[in-house]
């Protein structure tokens, strides 16, 4: 084994026992269907913030942000500024309400509110099949670090990582892995944090160049400038996806059925807010010094300019030990936002599919979270060995334009609107599933990246989520005669304070 990739290896090796030992160790402390699927209810602010801000951070945060900063220059910064912002629309809108619902699940959740079967079945499959589409970019980043650092094969990265998901979550659901997602924050955040520290050195002692001196022009001009009209779209239809997404993602919902209250997930949403703005600060670094160093990446593949920066400009044993560190990281994060993916799936699935009676035979409840656990890692691990090829942060990217057309105009809608009928969900979800799925589907087979086509199925959400949240209401204020004898009621349910029960 060259002396090379040792430090790689070692990363890859140390952060996966970590994560086997914690996950491990949540089996002797869960036991119940309520342990696995949302930890009891019992997990504090602080703990839950780490570990929201572990799962969240995902691939694209880690190497597909600096990626983008590094090919299309400052425009980019809307990822990082709109990953981050959308957990205030969360804040707002949705985080103490949907804690006080009680429910386990986003189709639990739909189903308490809206009294459909119906309803609850679409959500199930929106559910599973946004979390395949956002676990995809998770094994295709574990690919391309494996390959950059040891120079394995593509598919081993996503092997090793589905792997260890699934012997991670399987002992101890989501209990147990609140404290590995926990613990790999810090991980990330130090992983980015002390190799930057570094090359910021080198670059200062190399007479601290500016990184737009050296670059096209629009590293430093907005979007919307050179893009003419296009560039404007793509901009505004970029902060509607990002902003509104955060509240639809399947794993970072079920986050908040773990707080003990509707106070507490407020509490966490506060320092969730700060914990991503701390660690969104360092990918806009990476990206400008790959401007000033590694130019030749956005040709051979920006996403490996965190992974390969530090060999670039250090070099030595120091440059290969800090590649290990952001290796390490980089692991971190494919493990921790696959792990409460497959949790927020396989809740799902186990509820709704594996936990159902076949025949005579039917599984019990922690059973069918494991069963159900292997097929939500199965199936993306399958779906990401011929799509190697798309860009990581584009893909994530794809996944939050899904949930901001179908389950966010829901939530909000479900949340403070008493009028939303089940027959305007189920047709408000189908317009936007449909309409930014054809789009999701139509970008990942397709090589076109000008136009106007382009541009509009690239980045849908400024048409499919307007067009989602219009039909919902539209097709309610149509059947209003069917709106929930229970909505009132439920609706106080939703916006009481604890405290005012407390004192009924």
């Amino acid at each position: 084994m060259s002396a090379d990739v040792v430090p790689g290896v070692v990363a890859v090796v140390l952060v996966s026992l970590a994560t086997l030992a914690i996950g491990t160790w949540g089996l002797r402390i869960s036991r119940t269907t309520s342990d696995f699927l949302v930890a009891s209810r019992t997990v504090r602010p602080r703990l839950n913030a780490s570990a929201i801000g572990g799962e969240y951070l995902s691939a694209a945060s880690f190497l597909g942000a600096a990626g983008l900063l590094l090919t299309f220059g400052a425009e980019m910064l809307w990822y990082p500024v709109g990953w981050t912002a959308g957990y205030l629309v969360l804040l707002v809108l949705v985080a103490a309400p949907l804690r006080r619902s009680g429910a386990y699940t986003l189709p639990d959740f739909a189903e308490a509110r809206l009294g459909s079967r119906g309803v609850r079945k679409l959500c199930s499959v929106l559910v599973v099949g946004i979390g395949w589409l956002y676990l995809l970019p998770q094994f295709q980043g574990a690919g391309v670090t494996l390959r950059s650092t040891i120079g394995a094969p593509t598919w081993a990265g996503s092997l090793v990582v589905a792997l260890v998901v699934l012997a991670s979550v399987s002992p101890g659901g989501m209990r147990s892995i609140t404290f590995v997602q926990a613990f790999q924050y810090w991980l990330k955040l130090t992983a980015l944090l002390i190799p930057i520290c570094i090359l910021l050195a080198v670059w200062m002692a190399d007479g601290a160049a500016d990184p737009s001196a050296t670059a096209p022009a629009s590293w430093s001009i907005p979007l919307a400038t050179p893009g003419g009209g296009i560039g404007l779209y793509t901009t505004y239809s970029l902060i509607v996806a990002t902003f509104l997404g955060t509240m639809g993602l399947p794993h970072v919902v079920v986050r908040f059925y773990t707080n003990p209250d509707g106070r507490a997930a407020r509490r966490t949403t506060l320092a969730v807010l700060g914990l991503l703005g701390i660690f969104y600060v360092l990918p806009p670094v990476y990206g400008a010094l790959g401007r000033l160093y590694a130019p030749g990446l956005v040709d051979a593949g920006s996403d490996t300019l965190v992974l390969e920066l530090p060999n670039l400009m250090v070099g030595g044993v120091l440059g290969a030990v800090l590649t290990g560190l952001v290796t390490a990281g980089a692991f971190a994060a494919f493990l921790s936002t696959s792990s409460g993916l497959t949790i927020a799936v396989a809740g799902v699935l186990s509820q709704d599919v594996t936990g159902r009676r076949w025949g005579s035979y039917r599984l019990g409840g922690v059973a069918a979270f494991r069963v159900a656990a292997a097929i939500a890692v199965v199936v993306p691990l399958l779906m990401s060995l011929p799509a190697q090829d798309v860009p990581v942060a584009r893909t994530v990217g794809l996944a939050f334009a899904v949930t901001a057309s179908t389950f966010a105009p829901l939530l909000m809608l479900g949340i403070w609107w008493r009028g939303l009928t089940p027959t305007g969900a189920v047709s408000g979800l189908l317009v936007g599933g449909l309409g930014s799925g054809a789009a999701v589907a139509w970008t990942l087979a397709s090589s076109a990246s000008t136009g106007w086509s382009a541009a509009l199925l690239g980045q849908p959400a400024a048409w499919s989520v307007p067009a989602s949240l219009a039909t919902m209401v539209v097709v309610s204020r149509l059947t209003r005669a069917s709106v929930p004898a229970h909505a009132n009621r439920f609706m106080v349910r939703l916006h009481t304070p604890e405290a005012v029960e407390l004192q009924r």
